[in-house]
């Protein structure tokens, strides 16, 4: 791990930006706020990073092609998850703008995320990981008082996998990402939250796509591989 004292400033806002925000707004805005519009809500992040891209740092190219990328992914998410989830937007005002706050800060960490390019991406994982834990562990033990608790052994089995190959390893990812496909691509994998969702349920519960849904999850495709996939011109100056 470094030991510049500047290198650690910046594990602290990105962990500020890319999980104890978001996950203690997110948590406590999913109480009242109904899950397909969080869904949707939360699915925002690549829009916002085009916008602060676009308006504000203007470090990547924002091109039509991402600008189709962005518009479809958002709009099959709307159609995987249903229009009724629309239904429920402004009745829970500051639950629901905590949510989007929450992605604001998701696009912010993905933007920020550039300024560790040259370091293993094991190290902003690590750092912001270790930072997160020291200003979230103090008000756990005050609010939830986790002593207090008795879960079960397959609650801390999921618990487990969730920190190891959910935060941990998808940390790691991350950052390696950010340099490979921009701050907007990064945040693409926001598209795929519902679809690989939807794709489970089907495989483990027995549920069922309707045909708003799977053309919701044509577009989710069609968005994330713009987004993703370099242009020949891209591949052109990497070669």
């Amino acid at each position: 791990m470094p030991r510049d004292p500047a290198v650690w400033r910046r594990f602290v806002v990105q962990a500020l930006l890319n999980s104890v925000v978001p996950f203690t707004l997110i948590a406590w805005a999913e109480r009242s706020v109904e899950a397909g519009l969080a869904t949707i809500l939360n699915s925002a992040s690549p829009v916002m990073a085009f916008l602060g891209t676009w308006l504000i740092t203007r470090h990547e190219q924002i091109t039509p092609r991402k600008l189709f990328g962005v518009t479809a992914g958002i709009a099959g998410i709307g159609l995987v998850v249903g229009v009724n989830a629309f239904e429920g937007l402004g009745r829970q005002l500051i639950p629901q703008l905590a949510i989007v706050a929450a992605t604001v800060c998701y696009a912010g960490a993905a933007i920020y995320g550039r300024s560790f390019r040259g370091l293993s991406p094991v190290a902003p994982a690590a750092g912001s990981l270790i930072v997160g834990a020291i200003l979230l562990v103090p008000v756990s033990l005050v609010v939830d008082r986790p002593w207090t608790l008795h879960p079960s052994l397959q609650s801390l089995l999921a618990l487990m996998a969730l920190a190891v190959f959910s935060t941990a390893m998808a940390f790691v990812i991350y950052f390696r990402l950010i340099p490979t496909l921009g701050s907007v691509g990064t945040t693409a994998q926001a598209y795929l939250r519902v679809p690989i969702g939807v794709a489970i349920g089907i495989a483990f519960l027995g549920e069922s796509l309707s045909p708003s849904a799977w053309l919701g999850l044509g577009c989710v495709v069609a968005g994330v591989a713009a987004m993703t996939i370099p242009s020949r011109k891209g591949l052109k100056q990497n070669a």
